[in-house]
C-alpha cells in the first residue's frame, strides 16, 4: 500500500516563513516532486491513473497538508472542494490526515451523518507532521491560484520547480 503527500501551497501563508516551511518538507519526502496540478482533484485523477497503471499500489496513507480539508460533499461531480471524500469511498482502506496548523471547520459539518459515518474513522487533522511518518510514495503539488497570493505562490512554485521528477 502506498503513501501519498498531498501539498496545496495554501498551505504554506499559514506559516511565517512560508519557503522555509516548504524547503523542510520537500528534503523529509526524499523524493522529488511527481506532479503539479492547478486544482485538487486533477491531482486525484493523477492518482487513479497511477494505481490503474500499477505505479503505485493503491493508497492506504494520504498526508493532505492544505488550509482546506477539501471533503466539503458527497454529491458528484468530483472537484477541488470534496475530491478526498471520494478518494477515500474509492480506497476503503486508505486513511486522511489532514496536516494544517489552523483548522478552519472540519468535514463533519458538510457531510451528511450517513457520509461521515462512512469515512470518519480514517480521517485525522494534525497541526504537524511528525518525525517518524512514512515518507511519500507520491508528491503531488496544487497550486490552488484563488487562495494564495499571486507572488508567494510564483515563488513556492519556483521552488517546487527545483524539486520536481519531470
Amino acid at each position: 500500500m502506498s503513501v501519498i503527500w498531498d501539498i496545496d501551497l495554501d498551505f504554506f501563508p499559514l506559516f511565517d516563513q512560508p519557503l522555509l516551511e516548504l524547503d523542510k518538507l520537500l528534503r523529509w519526502a526524499a523524493r522529488p516532486v511527481d506532479f503539479v496540478v492547478t486544482h485538487h482533484h486533477e491531482a486525484y485523477r493523477h492518482w487513479i491513473a497511477l494505481v490503474r497503471q500499477r505505479i503505485i499500489s493503491p493508497p492506504h496513507l494520504i498526508f493532505h497538508l492544505d488550509e482546506h480539508h477539501d471533503m466539503l460533499s458527497e454529491s458528484p461531480p468530483v472537484q477541488f472542494g470534496n475530491y478526498l471524500y471520494f478518494a477515500m469511498r474509492r480506497w476503503p482502506r486508505c486513511r486522511v490526515c489532514w496536516v494544517t496548523p489552523r483548522p478552519i471547520d472540519y468535514p463533519d459539518m458538510w457531510l451528511s451523518e450517513e457520509a461521515w459515518r462512512s469515512v470518519s474513522t480514517r480521517f485525522a487533522c494534525v497541526s504537524d507532521m511528525k518525525r517518524g511518518w512514512p515518507k511519500p510514495d507520491v508528491v503531488s503539488v496544487c497550486i490552488s491560484p484563488d487562495f494564495i497570493d499571486e507572488g508567494l505562490c510564483r515563488k513556492l512554485l519556483e521552488r517546487v520547480g527545483q524539486r520536481t521528477s519531470v
